[in-house]
């Protein structure tokens, strides 16, 4: 698909939070691939996002910057947004992607853990799309939000982390309709793409898999080219979600 759009987001600027690694960094390959000059916003990857700029720097120079924030600390989430700004002179599209993940058991829950998968889960998405909604407007772009089908489907063991994607869910839904009719804003909840890091062992895994219609996992491109659709290709689609699971959800999760 790359190759046949290689052209399609020329001079389009893209900020992909969380982007230096995993999901982040499979859209914006995918995106740069297809024209768009993107921002790298990362916290503690730093080695991977240098490597990404210098990987996407070296295809097309002077097309990746970096930006390194903590997205808790709201005050410097309207600094994200300048440095795309300042790198590139515009935004086009803001992919809300970066994300924290561990159980929670109830008995278990502390404020920190709360104020940490809210923070990052939904919070950062409310105010960085507030802090981008003047430029999106002027450029007619798009906010993507990445999401999880345990969005809609709640995960044993993870009630906080599961009430942060519905929130999103929801908050992708409301902003479609606070933003248009300039602004889309879309989501994408990928099922078993990637596991989390050090979370399941193989049997879990299998049971996982052996639960979507496809009988396999998923690739970071699936969700990649769903990233580059909502961009490039569905000009009348907004306030939806995109399950890229495999059809995990129409066996009910």
């Amino acid at each position: 698909m790359a190759a046949e759009t290689a052209q399609s987001l020329k001079d389009h600027s893209v900020l992909v939070t969380g982007g230096a690694r995993r999901l982040g960094a499979a859209i914006a390959r995918l995106l740069h691939a297809n024209g768009a000059n993107v921002l790298i916003h990362h916290r503690d990857s730093r080695a991977e996002a240098l490597a990404l700029a210098a990987e996407l720097n070296a295809r097309r120079a002077g097309s990746a910057a970096l930006h390194s924030a903590d997205l808790l600390d709201v005050a410097a989430l309207p600094g994200v947004i300048a440095a795309a700004l300042a790198a590139f002179g515009r935004l086009d599209v803001l992919v809300n992607n970066a994300s924290t993940f561990y159980p929670t058991p109830v008995g278990e829950i502390t404020p920190a853990m709360f104020e940490d998968l809210i923070g990052t889960n939904l919070r950062a998405p409310v105010f960085l799309s507030q802090a981008a909604a003047p430029e999106l407007r002027r450029r007619r772009g798009l906010v993507l939000n990445m999401i999880d089908i345990h969005g809609f489907r709640p995960l044993k063991r993870h009630p906080v982390y599961s009430a942060a994607k519905a929130g999103l869910v929801m908050l992708t839904q409301s902003l479609a309709r606070e933003l248009g009719p300039e602004v889309r804003v879309n989501g994408i909840a990928p099922g078993p793409v990637l596991w989390p890091e050090g979370e399941m062992d193989g049997e879990l895994r299998a049971r996982i898999v052996a639960r979507t219609a496809l009988k396999r996992m998923g690739t970071p491109d699936d969700v990649a080219r769903a990233a580059l659709y909502f961009v490039s290709d569905a000009p009348y689609v907004t306030g939806q979600v995109l399950p890229i699971d495999g059809g995990r959800t129409v066996g009910g999760l």
